[in-house]
């Protein structure tokens, strides 16, 4: 085994005094999970696949193995809490660690754990998710194709790694930051899930018109009750509350076609709703004009955004417009106004609901996965119920501050993620201390 902390082997980024180490020699574990992966079902040990791991985090595996199959799969090495995951190809270097849940680890996947007392797992995190080791990663990438690394380049990827306390100080500073944004995440996952309850049982269900048709309590206030008829009547979609009528997408939103060539200002900085910004959190990249290569959708206060390429890969922005910029989006959008007295809030509740998704996919043109688009004219003239003048106020009354809250959490989740990215480099080139961190974040 190598001597750790050569001087040979110092960290090539400011003036840090840090050894360099190889991945090889700072883990103890190096979990890689080759062969044919068992067949997926429908629940069972969730499976953890590249796809899922983004961002520096797992989303919701939504792909599961057998229970039969999870201990001949995971033979190469059980995965632990604590341990840190990276894909081998394409997005390559997506980097995530594992909490105590039970989960089995998909092809294009390895399982990093660190040496115990000399490299802590979290630390070896965000140094895999530094500028300074992805260019590691990449330079030593193969294929023309698709770009991976295999396991003997990856273990020759060099770590700057300081002792063991100051590994733990940074870690945790980084971390407390990362549980800031989990919290608003999951805060926003409950606030839109509360939107999306409401919507269906007003707008889908029609919870309220069944109770007072059936003699039963609402549940609502009086004066939100009186809203509603107590009975049905016959349309071309089905039975429907006695006074909605038939419509479509065209009755409750109007479609921006104005383009802008971002080019034409070169040295304006603009906010760009593009695909990869929605995947990578929801929030616009500012960019400068020259840097947006093509013709680009004007996206102005109160749009929705929803994507035409790819519908089984639902994407709804709820934009939220600073007016110190220009927006933009990308023409694979749906740039969406609401139409009064329908608001933005039952828009967004509406294209975001699992029924619209689902229904969204059956108008796709185009046979190949990677290539299926919904045209604006069968999007616009999707059929809908169409609710009251009143019934729709109300419902952005009691909407409208969950999805302001929305907005404002995602603000402070981007934030809180330019601060941990601004800080992850200047801490690991001793640019600034980690006391001077602590305290600036205290």
């Amino acid at each position: 085994m190598r001597e750790f902390g050569s001087r040979s082997k110092r960290v090539l980024m400011g003036e840090s005094s840090w050894p360099l180490i190889s991945i090889e020699d700072a883990t103890e574990a190096i979990i890689d999970y080759r062969g044919k992966t068992p067949e997926k079902t429908q629940s069972g040990v969730p499976l953890i696949t590249a796809k899922v791991v983004k961002n520096g985090r797992i989303e919701e595996p939504d792909e599961f193995i057998a229970e039969a199959d999870y201990i001949p799969w995971m033979r190469r090495g059980m995965p632990k809490p604590g341990d840190v995951l990276i894909t081998t190809e394409a997005p390559l270097g997506e980097v995530a660690q594992l909490d105590g849940r039970r989960v089995a680890l998909a092809q294009r996947l390895i399982g990093l754990r660190g040496r115990a007392g000399f490299l802590d797992n979290g630390f070896l995190k965000y140094t895999l998710m530094s500028q300074f080791v992805q260019d590691q990663l990449h330079s030593r990438a193969s294929g023309s194709t698709v770009s991976g690394i295999k396991q003997s380049e990856l273990r020759k990827v060099e770590l700057p790694i300081p002792d063991f306390e100051t590994q733990c100080r940074i870690s945790g500073l980084l971390s407390a930051l990362d549980d800031k944004i989990e919290l608003n995440r999951r805060m926003n996952e409950t606030l839109e899930a509360m939107a999306r309850a409401l919507f269906r049982s007003w707008f889908v269900d029609f919870d309220p018109v069944r109770a007072k048709s059936e003699g039963r309590p609402t549940g609502l206030p009086a004066d939100l009750e009186a809203l509603f008829p107590n009975e049905f009547e016959d349309s071309p979609l089905g039975e429907i509350p006695r006074g909605w009528r038939a419509g479509s997408v065209s009755d409750v939103a109007g479609i921006g076609r104005q383009q802008v060539n971002p080019g034409d200002a070169p040295d304006e900085v603009f906010a760009h709703f593009s695909i990869p910004a929605f995947d990578a959190g929801r929030n616009p990249i500012l960019e400068v004009g020259f840097a947006i290569k093509s013709n680009k959708l004007v996206v102005t206060l109160g749009s929705i955004l929803v994507s035409k390429l790819n519908p089984h890969i639902p994407r709804v922005w709820l934009t939220d417009v600073d007016p110190a910029y220009r927006a933009v989006g990308s023409t694979e959008f749906f740039v969406l106004q609401a139409k009064a007295p329908h608001s933005s809030a039952f828009l967004y509740s509406l294209m975001s609901s699992p029924e619209f998704a689902v229904d969204l996919q059956t108008l796709v043109t185009g046979t190949s996965n990677s290539h299926q688009r919904v045209q604006p004219e069968a999007f616009m003239s999707y059929s809908l119920v169409v609710p009251s003048d009143e019934t729709a106020t109300a419902f952005e009354s009691l909407v409208k501050p969950l999805l302001d809250q929305v907005l404002a959490n995602r603000k402070e989740m981007a934030q809180l993620a330019k601060t941990r990215d601004e800080l992850l480099p200047k801490l690991l080139s001793e640019e600034i201390e980690v006391a001077e961190a602590e305290v600036k974040e205290s």
